[in-house]
């Protein structure tokens, strides 16, 4: 299985709408998962301004995927479900 990766949007938006609560993901996971996740942060994950398909910020990325309304838990919930942890 390959390392899945986490980036958190620290873009003006995600940051105000929840996001520097999101921060704290980067000490969680590599305590959690050890070297299975990756995780980073990133200055813009550009979803606010390109997709209006999406709900609202704050906005995570886990792989391809783009986590909306995202909270520490929902972050955890879903890397918790790629690697088969129930």
């Amino acid at each position: 299985m390959s390392k899945i990766t986490v980036k958190i949007c620290a873009g003006t938006t995600c940051f105000v709408m929840g996001g520097a609560d999101l921060q704290e993901l980067i000490d969680i996971i590599p305590r959690k998962y050890g070297d299975k996740v990756e995780v980073s942060g990133t200055p813009c994950l550009e979803v606010c301004s390109s997709n209006l398909e999406y709900a609202k910020a704050p906005y995570v990325k886990v792989d391809d995927d783009i986590v909306v309304e995202a909270t520490v838990e929902k972050v955890l919930e879903i890397i918790d479900k790629k690697l088969g942890i129930s």
